[in-house]
C-alpha cells in the first residue's frame, strides 16, 4: 500500500477526511475510527460487489456486517431503489448508531447517502467510490438524492459522510467509457476554478488516459481539493458552490431528454460545458482549448439530436432554475466562472438549435 494523501472538508464539527491512495482497501486500511459502533450495511451494485465487496467486509472485522447489491445503472437511481436500502436497514433492526457504506460509483453513493439521511432522521455513512467520476465529484460534498422523471436529482438531502476513502486501484476495472466520463468532471474543475490546473491537464491528459499512477493521483487529489474548498465555503449551494454546476444545466437536460443511462453523466456534462462556453463571453482560442481537451479525453463534443424544444423544456424543469429564470454557470475566462441569469436569448436559441436533427 502506497502512502496515502489526506485532505479535510472543513465543516466544523462535521468535518471529514478525504483519503487518496492506492490499494487502501486490499491493504487493510483502518476504517474502525470512522464507524459509529453499531451494525454496518455495505451497499454496492451487481457490477462492483463481485470485485470489491469481500475486501471491504474484511476491513469491517467482526462487527455486525450486512451487504446489499443494487441493480447497476442511472435508470435505477430512484425512490424505489432507496426504499430497498431503507427496507434492509429495517430488516436488520438497525439503530441510529448504524453505518452505511457506499461501495460503487455515483449512483450507489447518492442512493446510499440519501437512505442514510432519511433513516431515523440521519445515520452515518462512508463513501468508497470506485469510479473516477465519483472519486473526483459525487462522493465529496454531501449531496445525496435520486432522480425523478421530471428532472435529475430533484429528490434529495445534504448529508455529509464521515469519510471518503478513494482507492485508485479500483479504477483498473473501470471500462474506458466510464473512465472518460469521469475525466469530464476533472476538466470541469480546472475550467471553472483553476487555469493552471487546466493547463496541467492539457499536458497530462495522455498520461491520465494511460492510467499513470502519479498523474491519476494528482488529478484526483487536486480535483478533490477544489471541490472541498468550495463546499467548506458554501455547503448548501447558496452561493459559490453553484459554480461546480458548470456544464450541468445543459448536461442534466440532455440526460433527462434521452432517458437516464443512455448517455453517461460525464458525457452529458462534457457537451454541456461546451454549450455553456458558447454562451459565455469566452475567446475563440479558449473555447478551442476546452473543446480540444474534452475531445482528447474521449468525450463527445456535440449534443445528441433530441431537438431544441425538448432540451429547453428539460432545462426549465432543472432544479437550478429560480423564479422561472434559467441560471447558468458561465466563464469569463478559463479558470474563472460565475453564475448568472443574464444571457443572450438569441445566442441560447442558436446553441439549443445544435440539438436539432
Amino acid at each position: 500500500m502506497t502512502e496515502p494523501r489526506t485532505l479535510t472538508v472543513d465543516l466544523g464539527a462535521r468535518s471529514y477526511p478525504i483519503i487518496v491512495g492506492r490499494d487502501l482497501v486490499a491493504g487493510g486500511f483502518d476504517i474502525a475510527p470512522f464507524l459509529s459502533g453499531g451494525a454496518c450495511l455495505v451497499v454496492s451494485n451487481e457490477t462492483v460487489a463481485p470485485l470489491y465487496m469481500d475486501p471491504v467486509v474484511r476491513l469491517l472485522g467482526d462487527r455486525d456486517v450486512h451487504t446489499l447489491q443494487l441493480p447497476d445503472g442511472e435508470s435505477f437511481k430512484t425512490m424505489a431503489t432507496a426504499q430497498t436500502v431503507i427496507d434492509e436497514l429495517v430488516r436488520m433492526g438497525a439503530n441510529r448508531d448504524a453505518t452505511l457504506i457506499a461501495l460503487g460509483g455515483g449512483v450507489v453513493g447518492d442512493i446510499t447517502g440519501f437512505a442514510a439521511a432519511c433513516y431515523m432522521r440521519g445515520v452515518s455513512f462512508i463513501q468508497i467510490p470506485t469510479t473516477l467520476l465519483a472519486q473526483v465529484d459525487s462522493s465529496v460534498g454531501g449531496k445525496t438524492g435520486v432522480n425523478h422523471e421530471g428532472g435529475k436529482n430533484l429528490i434529495g438531502a445534504f448529508h455529509q459522510p464521515k469519510l471518503v476513502l478513494i482507492d485508485t486501484a479500483t479504477l483498473s476495472s473501470l471500462p474506458d467509457r466510464e473512465f472518460s466520463a469521469g475525466l469530464a468532471e476533472v476538466i470541469k474543475h480546472g475550467a471553472m476554478s483553476d487555469a493552471e490546473y487546466f493547463s496541467w491537464l492539457e499536458k497530462n491528459m495522455q498520461a491520465l488516459l494511460q492510467h499513470d499512477d502519479v498523474a491519476l493521483a494528482e488529478a484526483i487529489f487536486r480535483s478533490c481539493e477544489i471541490k472541498a474548498a468550495v463546499v467548506a465555503e458554501d455547503e448548501r449551494e447558496s452561493g459559490k458552490r453553484a459554480l461546480l454546476n458548470f456544464g450541468h444545466t445543459f448536461g442534466h437536460a440532455i440526460e433527462n431528454s434521452l432517458g437516464y443511462g443512455e448517455w453517461l453523466h460525464g458525457e452529458a456534462v462534457a457537451v454541456g460545458m461546451l454549450m455553456a462556453a458558447k454562451l459565455s463571453d469566452l475567446s475563440d482560442k479558449q473555447q478551442s482549448r476546452l473543446r480540444s481537451l474534452i475531445q482528447t479525453a474521449g468525450l463527445p463534443i456535440d449534443p445528441p439530436p433530441i431537438g431544441s424544444e425538448q432540451l429547453r423544456k428539460a432545462m426549465n424543469l432543472d432544479k437550478k432554475a429560480s423564479a422561472s429564470a434559467l441560471r447558468f454557470v458561465l466563464l469569463s475566462a478559463l479558470g474563472e466562472a460565475f453564475v448568472t441569469s443574464e444571457y443572450s436569448e438569441v445566442l441560447l436559441s442558436r446553441i439549443l438549435g445544435s440539438a436539432d436533427a
